[in-house]
């Protein structure tokens, strides 16, 4: 019997425009998104991008522990195509610090190897194995250490579409981390692959979108960054995405994993100054969340 669904809600920093992409807007600080995180009633979080909290992960969860959050898991972008790139002590270190904090899942992307999500390069047979077999290493060795490791298809990565998130299900062993926005953003349908994946769904990043710009993403019109700072992602049940049905999809399955409020934010100022900050968007996709849980 799995969990309440309103006790498996957590946030991510990305959610206040925290971001490993160097130059991705204002960033702000930890003490702030942290506080911001518990006043919204948050009990839970990932850890944010490297350099975010602490590198030391004992300092890493007591940091968060100060905040009255436990932790839930990391985003964890590692090159996984190519052969002569080993991506284990990235994910080992990784798995260190969440074993550390007590978090449960280790969320990987298929980075491309260099910076930001507006382009990516095209995998060949060898480069699709080569990724296959990382995934089933890194499943391995989560599981090995107590963890759910999930692959997380994300626009900008080597599994970015549908057809892409299809081909590692069927390939790999390892989990789904999936993201409702990324998933659609990549051309796929997320209701369909809740309903037809959902024993392989071990983390859930919710997001809602602007079907318009995702579509100019899709057709290069404009960037997934520009898309981004346009408003591409908005609050829960506020875009065309279809939460309810994915949420229904996954609970009437026993999910027990974690909803994690996760909404790409650029900030283009510090919202001291501006006094429109992120945490009203966050307010409004929890109360959707609890809403569907009542």
């Amino acid at each position: 019997m799995s969990r309440p669904l309103r006790q498996r809600v957590a946030a991510a920093p990305i959610s206040w425009g925290v971001c490993e992409v160097p130059d991705w807007g204002f960033q702000l600080d930890p003490a702030t998104v942290l506080t911001q995180m518990r006043e919204l009633g948050l009990v839970a979080t990932e850890f944010g991008p490297e350099g975010f909290l602490p590198d030391d992960p004992r300092a890493k969860a007591e940091t968060l522990r100060g905040y009255g959050l436990s932790a839930v898991g990391q985003f964890v972008p590692v090159v996984l195509h190519d052969p002569a790139v080993d991506p284990l002590p990235t994910v080992e270190r990784a798995m260190t610090a969440l074993l550390a904090a007590r978090a449960d899942t280790v969320v990987i992307a298929a980075a491309t190897g260099t910076q930001g999500y507006d382009s990516r390069p095209q995998l060949d047979d060898l480069g699709w194995s080569t990724l296959l077999s990382h995934l089933d290493l890194i499943e391995e060795r989560a599981g090995a250490r107590g963890l759910r490791a999930a692959l997380h298809p994300h626009v900008g990565t080597m599994v970015e579409s549908g057809e892409e998130t299809e081909r590692v299900l069927a390939g790999s062993r390892i989990g789904l981390c999936l993201d409702t926005g990324h998933i659609l953003v990549g051309g796929g349908d997320p209701v369909a692959i809740a309903r037809s994946w959902t024993s392989r769904i071990r983390h859930t990043h919710l997001k809602d979108v602007r079907a318009e710009l995702a579509e100019a993403v899709r057709t290069g019109t404009i960037s997934y960054t520009e898309a981004v700072s346009r408003g591409m992602y908005v609050p829960l049940g506020r875009g065309d995405v279809d939460l309810g049905a994915i949420i229904d999809a996954l609970e009437s399955h026993d999910y027990d994993g974690w909803y994690v409020l996760e909404q790409d934010t650029i900030l283009a100022a510090d919202p001291a100054r501006t006094g429109a900050g992120p945490e009203q968007d966050v307010r409004a996709s929890l109360e959707f969340v609890l809403a569907r849980s009542s």
